[in-house]
């Protein structure tokens, strides 16, 4: 049997429940980041921590370049920090919509499924390593775990607006956590779908071999399009046989309207006409010669002649 994957979700509840919880969190995402874009507290956070001797000072990397030394802000502390999670959230945002509109419509398969869900989790991933990064420029008070703002409380900061900075900065961390773990069970579910059972491998098996079987039926059967080659042949005759166009018979390469119809009635040419719509519709037509022929159907007609006295049954085509 070759290998296939299964269109249906395994678990659909649990799926359908995912994407319920998932939009509050995104929104909230876009919420919080978008009041820290571009910098709301980030700088004032940095500045708190390095009095409270937790992490570097910002006035150090103002030195190091006033003594022209190389020095490279830390990404937790950096402005791609914040713009990063604000692009994402916009990004889980959209995906969300297609997300849920695909799933109401049926379509949203778990192969689609594992390749969004793998991506986001990525881009998760790399952005809480960025909050959570080290902060080690400055010798004398490195930082080699997540920030103050995060293994600390809040009650540490004696204002009380940057209180607020400080539990909104955590609350951001906190959020992108639950949307690294939804995206994580997505991913997970996605999988556990993707793993064909007994009863799907059985009726993919079956729906194949009816496939093999009907392509070998048609592949052998002598019919096509629903007719045989007589019927092909009696409706292709049949066709021959539709009335011609009113005024072409007999040499006439303009059809009668009936204004020429009038005019020939006032000039004594109805008697024309007519003979011309009797020897038309009346099943007999003049050939170019000159010679009257009757049309015999091929397939459905029999006919007999007579050749030495003698008659003879002849079945076929006309002669």
């Amino acid at each position: 049997m070759r290998f296939f994957l299964p269109r249906t979700w395994r678990l659909q509840n649990i799926v359908y429940f995912l994407m319920l919880f998932e939009l509050p969190f995104t929104v909230a995402n876009l919420a919080l980041f978008g009041i820290a874009a571009p910098n709301l507290y980030r700088t004032i956070l940095w500045r708190l921590g390095g009095e409270m001797g937790f992490n570097s000072h910002p006035q150090f990397v103002l030195y190091a370049y006033a003594n022209y030394k190389p020095v490279t802000i830390p990404v937790v502390w950096s402005g791609f920090n914040t713009q990063y999670h604000l692009v994402i959230g916009v990004i889980c945002m959209f995906f969300w919509l297609i997300k849920i509109t695909m799933w109401l419509l049926k379509v949203f398969l778990p192969i689609f499924s594992f390749l969004l869900h793998t991506a986001l989790l990525c881009l998760w991933a790399y952005g809480i390593h960025m909050q959570a990064a080290p902060d080690t420029i400055d010798p004398e008070h490195q930082n080699k775990g997540v920030p103050w703002y995060i293994s600390k409380s809040c009650s540490i900061v004696q204002d009380k607006i940057n209180k607020g900075y400080c539990m909104q900065a955590k609350s951001s961390f906190a959020v992108s956590i639950i949307m690294l773990t939804i995206y994580a069970s997505f991913l997970i579910l996605t999988i556990y779908s993707l793993i064909p059972t007994t009863e799907a491998k059985e009726a993919h098996a079956i729906k194949q071999a009816e496939k093999r079987a009907e392509k070998e039926k048609w592949a052998n059967s002598p019919v096509d399009n629903g007719m045989t080659a007589e019927e092909q042949w009696q409706h292709m005759w049949e066709l021959q046989q539709l009335p011609r166009t009113p005024g072409t018979v007999g040499g006439m390469k303009s059809p009668m309207t009936p204004r020429m119809r009038t005019f020939s009635d006032l000039e004594g040419g109805h008697a024309q006409y007519s003979n011309m719509q009797q020897q038309e519709y009346g099943g007999y037509y003049v050939g170019g010669g000159g010679v009257t022929i009757q049309s015999v159907s091929p397939v459905a007609e029999q006919d007999e002649y007579f050749y030495q006295g003698q008659a003879k049954q002849h079945t076929g085509a006309a002669y």
